[in-house]
């Protein structure tokens, strides 16, 4: 799997979680302390974080962080 791959699929992952949990991209950033255009760089897979922006978000979105890194 290439990176662009990688970060699309990941980005994918984030927006199911976000959208299970009822919350919009600007709610997401609000309580990440981010923008609402860094939220749509992730989830459009532009965006390639550290493993600590991830910690991050797995806890923003109250999900494991396992659940944004396996890619089916």
């Amino acid at each position: 799997m290439d990176k662009e791959t990688l970060l699309k699929k990941f980005g994918k992952n984030v927006k199911i979680e976000r959208v299970k949990k009822d919350l919009t991209q600007e709610q997401l950033a609000e309580i990440m302390g981010v923008s609402q255009n860094y939220v749509a760089s992730i989830e459009g897979g532009k965006e390639n974080m550290s493993l600590g922006k991830i910690l991050e978000l797995s806890k923003s979105l109250n999900v494991d962080i396992e659940t944004l890194l396996i890619f089916k």
